[in-house]
């Protein structure tokens, strides 16, 4: 008997057992696919921050005081936080620092701004953000249309801004020609229109499309309040000396925070792959405890798979004694049913891949992330599953390899 015919008899068998095989194979199915949802989502999740912190390039890090960022909780302690970066620190730390590279000082001025021109406007949900020249080279961002601010409009804080393509097409119908030059309003304030961001499209914790930026100055002018927490981005030139930047940057910045010689900083560096690995080791343990759970799930499913075999071992001892009378070996029967047992582990197993890859994918693009195959998990999904049908079949089929061929014949 070769492979093509055991699986063939297996399917046959299944067919005329279908509500048992129905039912181990969903419980299968709701094992890998909750575990595959689950990792999927967080992958998803991961690689969306990563595009996000892959803004600021590979050349690239940014100055935040200590605790604000994600590294701000260890094991569920928060650590504790160092004074806001004011707006005079961030200027003095860009006029101080003359390694080779570029620094921009950047602030939100709210995030929840509504946007008007003429009888049109967003919903309330726009972010202003206050920048200097450097903003755009620095994360990255494109003109689609218009120019960028110019010295005197940065140093009088002029009332113009740059536009992000949403905004572009609820107000101006699609159009990134007819922004420019138009004046739109937030509050009772307006601005004139110089420029149009390309798109970026959106992704977990930021909207390049859905913004307008602003001069610093004006920022200052409208946005400051005590307290007020400004952003330091600094591109290095040369990415082999990003090392010396950094040293450099943590040099200056701790004679602009005034910081006596052996104090404890009070403001942290943060790079792409420094944030990156913060994630993957906080979301380590959810991806243990969710494989730790998909395991138990799986494991109630093996043995509801090896009591639907047994059954089918007793049911079907007169038929392994009629395949043991016309020549079948032990090995013919055990396989026989080793390979019914996977074939359903497997079938379950590529339904609940299925489910839980798109339900992965679903949570994540409701949050913003973007859809992805995890190529992985479904390899993990179908390692799983062989080896729960090996492990639940091997017995029941090697209980059936192991019947009296003439006791199997009388059995009733």
């Amino acid at each position: 008997m070769n492979f093509i015919e055991s699986i063939k008899l297996a399917l046959v068998s299944i067919r005329s057992n279908l509500l048992r095989a129905l039912i181990t194979l969903m419980i299968i199915a709701l094992g890998i696919g909750a575990l595959v949802a689950i990792l999927t989502a967080l992958d998803v999740l991961l690689f969306s921050f990563q595009d996000n912190f892959s803004d600021l390039g590979a050349n690239s890090f940014s100055i935040a005081r200590k605790g604000d960022g994600i590294s701000g909780r260890k094991r569920g302690k928060r650590t504790k936080r160092g004074e806001v970066i004011s707006f005079d620190q961030a200027m003095e730390f860009k006029k101080q620092y003359d390694y080779p590279a570029t620094v921009s000082v950047s602030a939100t001025g709210t995030s929840i701004a509504t946007i008007k021109y003429e009888d049109k406007k967003t919903n309330p949900n726009i972010p202003v953000v206050g920048c200097d020249k450097e903003y755009l080279d620095v994360r990255g961002l494109k003109l689609k249309a218009g120019r960028s601010f110019s010295n005197t409009e940065m140093e009088m804080g002029m009332s113009r801004t740059i536009i992000g393509m949403d905004i572009v097409n609820l107000l101006f119908n699609e159009n990134p020609e007819k922004a420019i030059g138009k004046s739109i309003s937030r509050g009772n304030v307006k601005y004139k229109v110089i420029g149009v961001l390309a798109s970026k499209g959106s992704s977990m914790t930021a909207n390049e499309d859905k913004v307008i930026l602003i001069p610093i100055a004006n920022a200052v002018r409208y946005y400051d309040y005590p307290n007020k927490n400004y952003n330091v981005s600094v591109a290095v030139h040369d990415a082999l000396q990003m090392d010396d930047a950094e040293s450099a940057a943590i040099g200056i910045f701790r004679n602009v925070r005034k910081l006596k010689a052996g104090e404890e900083n009070d403001f942290e560096i943060f790079k792409s792959d420094g944030l990156m690995d913060i994630l993957k080791e906080n979301t380590f343990e959810i991806r243990a405890a969710t494989i730790f759970i998909g395991l138990a799930t799986l494991l109630g499913a093996a043995i509801g798979l090896m009591n639907i075999m047994l059954v089918s071992v007793t049911e079907r001892t007169k038929e392994i004694g009629i395949c043991k009378a016309i020549g079948a070996s032990q090995s013919n029967i055990l396989i026989q049913f080793l390979v019914e047992a996977i074939l359903i582990s497997i079938i379950g197993g590529i339904i609940g891949i299925f489910m839980g890859m798109l339900l992965g994918n679903i949570v994540a693009l409701i949050l913003g992330g973007s859809f992805i195959i995890p190529w992985m998990w479904i390899a993990l999904g179908f390692i799983l599953c062989f080896f729960v049908g090996v492990i639940s079949g091997f017995y029941p089929a090697y209980k059936a390899s192991a019947l009296d061929p003439i006791e199997s014949l009388r059995y009733e």
